[in-house]
């Protein structure tokens, strides 16, 4: 269980698989683009983080073509987008550099998003979460599909002090688009 006089203000790290994404023959995983119901969901994630109240206010972003079109795609869902950084270092990492690439942000950030892949993104929910509400932390054992949303909370002065078992996994959503 989080320790609940942790100091520091509240911060949120909002974890987001990237969309559903084509496999067409000759491109290489990097370059592979969204398939069609990643271009429905991607925007549904979006809304979804506004209905949330999960807005960040930086997001950081793989390079991988499926997963910037994610973010552009939900993005595009709020009236003014934070800043994005793309950094390659997240495209498909494990935990040790998802927190490398987390702890550099800046102090002065409450809510950052994540932008990334599997199995990094679940792995490293699963390792920060001390604790879930509810059925939380059982829905993302089971499965962490994409364009899931996985939001913990914790408290600290700086990211540089999260540590794995220092949050709370608040909130699981996996958004659909219409077709």
């Amino acid at each position: 269980m989080i320790e609940r006089a942790a100091s520091g203000p509240l911060r949120r790290l909002v974890v987001l698989r990237h969309a559903k994404s084509a496999r067409p023959e000759g491109v290489a995983d990097h370059e592979r683009p969204l398939a069609a119901r990643g271009r429905r969901d991607a925007p549904a994630a979006g809304r979804a983080l506004a209905d949330m109240d999960c807005l960040p206010g930086l997001a950081l972003c793989s390079t991988a073509v499926r997963a910037r079109r994610t973010w552009e795609l939900a993005a595009a869902q709020w009236g003014t987008p934070p800043p994005v950084r793309l950094d390659p270092r997240l495209y498909h990492a494990d935990v040790p550099a998802l927190l490398d690439v987390i702890r550099e942000t800046p102090a002065e950030t409450e809510t950052l998003l994540l932008v990334g892949h599997n199995p990094g993104l679940e792995d490293l929910v699963l390792t920060l979460a001390a604790d879930g509400l509810d059925d939380t932390l059982a829905r993302v054992r089971a499965k962490f599909p994409t364009s899931a949303v996985a939001v913990l909370d914790w408290r600290g002065a700086g990211w540089r002090d999260l540590v794995p078992g220092g949050a709370l996994l608040t909130s699981v959503a996996v958004p659909r688009g219409r077709r």
